[in-house]
């Protein structure tokens, strides 16, 4: 339990470096539409063959791959909805306004789009005695390009640097904690019930990707996203196959 916690806290250690990246020198807007582009097709290998190829192996039947896939989407999405009610709507818009939401609500966010992944990190631990390298590659580089998003709109908006990374230090620790727990509740679950919490993670942020990520991306970077999300992807399948 305690490795689940620490690969999850090193995927999520990306938050604090994209924070420190956007007080430092904040890239321009094509830059970040571009490695969110990257993550993006990273974040969908991962989703074909760490989680739904690995739910349905390990369930041996689609039902509880399927009716995983559409109860994330949909988890997802109403709490998508209650997000953008409390103002944090445009959590991924990279252009650096200042977010309508205060620090609580920034949290609940950003633990909405990371938690899926974090646990997700404990259960491969759980399944397989690894880590799959893709799938932590894949948080890792998504977790950058929303951070400095976010940090360029809350230095705009008056939040201090130690604010800032305070903030996003315990969205890293519930990410640490997420992984864990994926790790240690999951522990002895029945091959239906894996099954389906990959697959609800997998629902979760194909769901995320296609409402924010990825048109965010090409909103800032233009036709290059294409490019770029494919070669995201191949990296992360190459990634794959050569873990056998």
């Amino acid at each position: 339990m305690i490795e689940a916690g620490l690969w999850g806290l090193l995927a999520a250690s990306s938050l604090v470096l994209g924070a420190t990246v956007a007080v430092v020198a904040p890239p321009g807007r094509r830059l970040l539409g571009l490695v969110m582009a990257f993550g993006s097709g990273v974040l969908l290998s991962a989703i074909s063959f760490e989680l739904v190829e690995e739910a349905v192996r390990t369930a041996g039947a689609l039902g509880s791959t399927f009716l995983g896939l559409f109860v994330g989407a949909i988890v997802f999405t109403v709490g998508d909805v209650l997000i953008c009610r409390l103002g944090y709507a445009d959590r991924k818009d990279i252009s650096g306004a200042p977010p309508d939401a205060g620090g609580l609500t920034i949290v609940l966010g950003s633990l909405l789009d990371g938690i899926p992944e974090s646990a997700v990190l404990g259960l491969t631990l759980l399944q397989t005695g690894d880590v799959a390298a893709a799938m932590l590659v894949a948080v890792f580089v998504s977790n950058v390009p929303e951070a400095i998003a976010a940090t360029v709109g809350l230095r705009a908006g008056g939040w201090s640097r130690a604010r800032v990374f305070t903030l996003w230090s315990v969205i890293a620790a519930a990410s640490a904690i997420a992984a864990a727990a994926g790790f240690a509740l999951l522990d002895g679950a029945s091959p239906d019930t894996l099954a389906f919490t990959f697959a609800f993670a997998g629902g979760a942020m194909l769901t995320m990707l296609a409402t924010s990520m990825m048109p965010e991306a090409f909103e800032h970077a233009g036709r290059a996203v294409g490019f770029v999300t494919v070669l995201g992807f191949a990296v992360a399948f190459g990634i794959n196959w050569l873990e056998g």
